[in-house]
């Protein structure tokens, strides 16, 4: 026997069912800390950003604790006392202490100067006056610092009869050309000018100069009596370079002098400036970008939130005028 079954359709209650997976206060404090923390780097880029950077004009100061001077002397190895030449420049070699600068003097006047080497040793071409040197060296330390004097070395130059039996005290009424400058400079930095004032004493006018930087530039300065002309360079990189300077006159005499020249380093400021400020602006831009897509986020949120409360609302309303919604339907038969 054949059993018929009826169906009736279910009726909806009318109630929202409760949220199982979903919940808005974890999202809530979810965006409000990324907004505290967007807030927090965007403050900080603009900070960054809106700080001067250092201008063209500005001075970087460095200071250095004082030290004792050098209590070694550099000291004279080559040439040996009482040694004679014919001809000059000669080279001028001995011991000094590690990172000194080491000065040569001729009867009292500078002859040149050369970084002491990482062996203790020096060496520098000079030129030499007519007659009887004493050759004496100096060191400095990195403040210019003078250490003790060496004894000092008696050489002769003997090119042609001296006018005068002694040149402890020069005569510069002697045709003998002879070139005089500061000992040593420091303290430039690169890109900036160094500027070299060369004396020119003795000879006979018109002269040459020609000065080798030691950066494979050389420069000719002409004059026309015994005067002081200035030499002038920028260097490119930081380190110690070794200027010579040759003078000659009308009447072929020849004068020489070796001086150091100590370039600071010194980064770009305007490289620095520059990629710094590119660098923060690109910091600024891509956080400005995330302000966009955190207020979209922060948005929907809010607007699922105020539409389920609308929703309930409505449906709370709906229930209210339908009693029969409210009403729980038969189970099926």
């Amino acid at each position: 026997m054949a059993v018929k079954a009826k169906l009736k359709s279910r009726y909806h209650s009318g109630r929202l069912r409760p949220h199982e997976y979903t919940s808005y206060l974890p999202l809530a404090i979810m965006v409000f800390f990324v907004g505290i923390v967007l807030a927090a780097m965007t403050v900080s880029s603009f900070a960054f950003a809106t700080t001067p950077p250092p201008q063209a004009e500005s001075v970087s100061l460095s200071g250095t604790m004082p030290e004792k001077p050098p209590t070694t002397g550099a000291t004279i190895t080559s040439p040996s006392n009482l040694t004679s030449f014919n001809s000059s420049p000669i080279t001028v070699s001995g011991t000094c202490p590690k990172n000194t600068l080491v000065e040569i003097f001729k009867n009292g006047i500078f002859a040149g100067s050369t970084p002491c080497d990482n062996n203790n040793n020096f060496s520098v071409q000079i030129d030499l006056l007519y007659g009887q040197n004493k050759l004496t060296a100096v060191d400095y330390d990195v403040l210019n610092q003078a250490g003790p004097s060496s004894g000092g070395v008696n050489v002769t130059y003997t090119a042609q009869p001296p006018l005068i039996s002694s040149l402890s005290n020069v005569n510069f009424t002697n045709t003998q050309l002879i070139l005089e400058t500061d000992a040593v400079y420091r303290g430039v930095f690169p890109g900036q000018t160094l500027n070299v004032p060369i004396n020119i004493i003795g000879g006979n006018g018109p002269f040459a100069i020609n000065v080798q930087w030691g950066d494979n530039q050389d420069q000719v300065l002409p004059s026309s009596n015994n005067t002081t002309i200035n030499a002038s360079h920028a260097y490119a990189k930081p380190g110690v370079y070794k200027i010579i300077i040759q003078g000659s006159d009308a009447q072929q005499h020849i004068a020489f002098l070796t001086v150091a020249a100590i370039i600071n380093g010194q980064p770009s400021a305007a490289t620095a400036s520059s990629s710094s400020s590119s660098g923060s602006n690109s910091l600024t831009g891509k956080i400005l970008v995330l302000w966009p897509l955190y207020a979209i986020a922060a948005t929907l949120v809010i607007s699922f939130w105020m539409g389920e409360v609308r929703e309930k609302k409505l449906m709370d309303r709906v229930i209210s005028t339908t009693p029969t919604l409210g009403v729980r339907p038969h189970p099926i038969r």
